[in-house]
């Protein structure tokens, strides 16, 4: 059985989805390992390791004979349409999104990493996990480029400078990092979310829990938040104006799965705050926590820096890179079974974990049954 490794070809994407670590552990379940040229480059993995791993560096026209294919972002219709029927592909599908049915048409089964249940068995496959728990690091990092002020408390012969106000909204995997980096680099940090149980994560890292009594939890099913009542999103947006008007930075990072983004700081909180604030919206594609955030740019409104960027896992692809690879490890030894007669490719729908990952199943899409 062969796994292929693409490269990846979406603007700005350094990660691969195998590392030449990795590679050891794929050819440890019995299966060979095609990587395409050039396809770790990006995160600076070359060619040379990948041999010296044990895979074969290959054209992409063998890559997408393979069994099963490993990506990082969904690919695109003419790499689909050159990959042989019933392969698996396995990456990030982007299911929200639309458009599987490019894949069921081209005759392929998918692993969308997306889907990968909150349990606790699939904790080491939770790639999306992984890679928000980098951009909540990044996003920190950008947001003390762009803000032209210390971040710690600062005492120097010539002066004393305060340490920076920094306010993250939303505590998931992301918003937990974005905190711990920001209190490590010294700033002074609060943090919300509608979820009242987060509150004790919030203070174990030694920022300040915002309360506001929003009249109704925003705790949704795994984990996930849910849709607050328009009457909570009012609310919501009144109490927290006055906090964020008096932050230096803030770091939005609230999705909710399949829908727009929740506004979250809006114009009117934008046009109050200090000339030189930054605001890092890591929604941005899924239509920003804050209207004036623009995908993928660095735009100043009312003095306020917005950074939109959606790439921040991208931005430290060498690391990024080795989680995702460890996570797509760990799904594929779920579904190859090893033999007297080889390695074979079993994709148990009775299984958790397989039954709500598998976007896509032998040319027929599944993901729409499950929303």
């Amino acid at each position: 059985m062969l796994v292929g490794v693409l490269r990846e070809r979406a603007n700005g994407e350094c990660r691969v989805a195998a590392t030449p670590e990795s590679v050891k552990k794929l050819l440890a379940l019995g299966v060979q390992v095609g990587v395409e040229t050039g396809a770790g480059e990006g995160a600076r993995y070359s060619d040379r390791a990948y041999t010296q791993a044990g895979a074969r560096v290959v054209g992409a026209s063998e890559v997408f004979d393979s069994d099963v294919l490993l990506s990082v972002r969904r690919p695109d219709g003419e790499q689909v349409a050159a990959m042989r029927p019933g392969a698996l592909l396995v990456g990030f599908m982007e299911p929200h999104a639309g458009g599987l049915d490019t894949l069921a048409q081209a005759g392929l089964s998918a692993l969308s990493l997306e889907l990968i249940p909150r349990i606790s068995r699939a904790q080491g496959m939770d790639a999306l996990s992984s890679q928000a728990n980098i951009a909540g690091y990044r996003a920190v990092l950008e947001a003390s480029f762009h803000y032209r002020r210390f971040l710690p408390l600062m005492m120097t012969a010539a002066g004393t400078a305060k340490p920076s106000r920094v306010v993250v909204l939303g505590v998931g995997v992301a918003g937990l990092q974005a905190i711990a980096t920001a209190r490590r680099l010294g700033a002074q940090v609060e943090a919300f979310d509608v979820r009242p149980e987060t509150r004790e994560q919030v203070l174990s890292l030694g920022a300040k829990f915002i309360d506001i009594d929003l009249g109704e939890s925003g705790a949704g099913e795994g984990g996930y938040a849910r849709e607050l009542t328009p009457e909570a999103q009012r609310r919501q947006q009144e109490l927290l104006g006055e906090r964020l008007q008096v932050a230096d930075i803030i770091i939005t990072t609230a999705l909710i799965p399949g829908r727009l983004a929740p506004v979250l700081v809006p114009e009117a909180v934008v046009a109050g705050m200090r000339a030189g604030s930054v605001i890092v919206d890591l929604a941005a594609a899924s239509g920003g926590n804050c209207p004036l955030t623009e995908v993928d740019r660095v735009v100043e409104k009312h003095g306020v820096t917005l950074v939109g960027f959606t790439d921040y896992p991208s931005r430290v692809a060498t690391d990024a890179s080795a989680f995702y690879a460890r996570n797509v490890v760990n799904l594929l030894a779920l579904v190859l079974r090893q033999d007297a007669a080889g390695t074979t490719l079993v994709l148990d729908t009775e299984d958790e974990i397989i039954a709500a990952a598998l976007a896509v199943h032998a040319g027929a899409v599944r993901f729409a049954q499950q929303t």
